[in-house]
């Protein structure tokens, strides 16, 4: 029945030319600062672009972020569960019908959309200046040049250079997790969920305030650690992980406990499983994809206009009952906010002499803020595998909007994993504009010296 709607959708999706044409003076004037089509669709179910401050007076480091948003009150305009489902089949992913499909208690409450994703004044000039002077490395998978932070290819001629506006949008020089609940529900027939918990912290050296020939910095997408406080099975556990973006794969330095040492862990990225999860994650799907391209061949598909998790605060609900945020059927459908964009498409498909567990994917990216907002995998026989959908929140550090917390879907298996988030962690997570006096926040921290001195405290 899955494979029937993918066929469908493939079918009818009418989707827009496959690369986007612009000058410099366009952006900001006909289209968004960062891209985007400015104008709403003709249907007038998506509204125009405009610059609007979405962030209420009051808030601070600490207060729920919803309490916050302009647009909390906004009511339901319509509730889509399995009863309906193919009323807005056109609106939504192979893996969203498939969800739909396979878990009659899954709903997704559509709201008014609304469209204020933007960034800095400094970025988006940084945006302008990319327009005819970024471009790809001469192998066609890495990052070759831009003046960063800003989007580096806001017209894409193809997907790869996509999927670098999505790796290089702004989102400051770093995110902090005070405690994330790395969670995989029960297998079928049992109760008993993993639930790891963790500190993190993300780094992002290109990200600082300013204007910077990317070729000046260390080539380095981003750096990441996180240490393991529970179960019992991960407790004490460390992991540092850097990607970069002229180099295949990932520096990984695994600290365990048990063995006091650090490990370098070559083969430790893309589908490899990530260690204690019982093969439910891999490397690469953090964030809806993390990691280097250099496996897959990346097509630009066009754009359509489906129903992505816009406004979703409810995964960064610090103050909430994890077990109420993240339930036995998945993400409650009252923590995830629905709205209707129009999103570019692109295709994976893994390179000849390659290998990877999930051969063809499928991501969709917010045309406004260039954040990945859901992914459909397929597996080796080409059945649909699992389904990623990030959650969209306006950042009130940055000025700009991104996707950290997502949930995952195994289609096949009917388990699900949520991460990256701070529902019921207490104390919210915070994205870092000024990384001094901070010293996650710099290069030095992420080495494998460091991981030992700092795990064998």
């Amino acid at each position: 029945m899955a494979n029937r709607y993918i066929c469908a959708w493939l079918a009818c999706a009418g989707m827009a030319g496959a690369a986007w044409a612009g000058s410099a003076q366009d952006l900001g004037t006909t289209l968004t600062p960062l891209g985007g089509e400015k104008a709403g669709n003709a249907a007038k179910t998506i509204p125009a672009w405009s610059a609007e401050n979405v962030q209420t007076p009051g808030w601070s480091a600490g207060k729920y972020r919803k309490d916050f948003f302009r647009y909390k009150d906004d009511k339901v305009l319509e509730t889509i569960d399995s009863s309906n489902v193919d009323k807005y089949a056109e609106h939504l992913t192979p893996g969203q019908i498939a969800l739909f499909k396979e878990n009659k208690n899954y709903k997704m409450q559509v709201y008014p959309s609304h469209r204020y994703c933007s960034a800095p004044d400094f970025v988006l000039e940084n945006t302008k200046k990319n327009v005819g002077t970024a471009k790809l490395g001469a192998d066609g998978w890495s990052m070759g040049e831009a003046t960063v932070p800003g989007v580096p290819f806001p017209f894409p001629q193809n997907g790869t250079e996509a999927m670098y506006n999505a790796k290089l949008r702004y989102h400051g020089v770093g995110i902090e997790y005070k405690k994330v609940t790395t969670a995989v529900s029960p297998r079928k027939g049992s109760t008993e969920w993993i639930k790891a918990s963790s500190e993190q912290a993300a780094f992002f050296p290109w990200g600082g305030k300013g204007s910077t020939q990317l070729s000046t910095l260390p080539q380095i997408e981003y750096q990441t650690y996180f240490a393991y406080s529970a179960p019992a099975a991960l407790a004490g556990q460390a992991l540092i992980l850097s990607f970069a973006l002229n180099q295949p794969g990932a520096e990984s330095f695994y600290y365990f406990p048990g063995q006091r040492r650090v490990r370098r862990m070559p083969a430790y990225s893309y589908d490899a499983p990530q260690i204690g999860l019982e093969n439910q994650y891999a490397v690469d799907e953090p964030f809806v994809f993390n990691g280097t391209l250099d496996r897959f061949d990346w097509k630009l598909a066009g754009k359509k206009e489906i129903y992505v998790p816009y406004g979703s605060f409810g995964a960064y609900n610090a103050g909430a009952k994890f077990e109420d945020v993240a339930t036995d059927d998945g993400i409650a459908a009252n923590a995830r906010r629905y709205e209707l964009h129009r999103v570019w498409v692109v295709q994976a498909t893994v390179k000849a002499g390659m290998r990877h567990s999930a051969p063809k994917r499928t991501f969709y990216l917010d045309e406004d803020s260039w954040n990945l907002m859901a992914a459909d995998d397929y597996d080796a026989q080409g059945r649909l595998w699992k389904h990623r959908e990030g959650y969209l929140i306006p950042v009130y550090e940055t000025g700009s909007c991104d996707v950290s917390a997502f949930a995952q879907y195994n289609l096949v298996e009917g388990r699900y994993l949520f991460d990256m988030h701070s529902a019921g962690a207490g104390k919210d997570m915070s994205w870092v504009t000024d990384p001094k006096g901070n010293p996650r926040l710099k290069s030095s921290f992420f080495t494998s010296d460091n991981l030992r001195a700092i795990s064998e405290r």
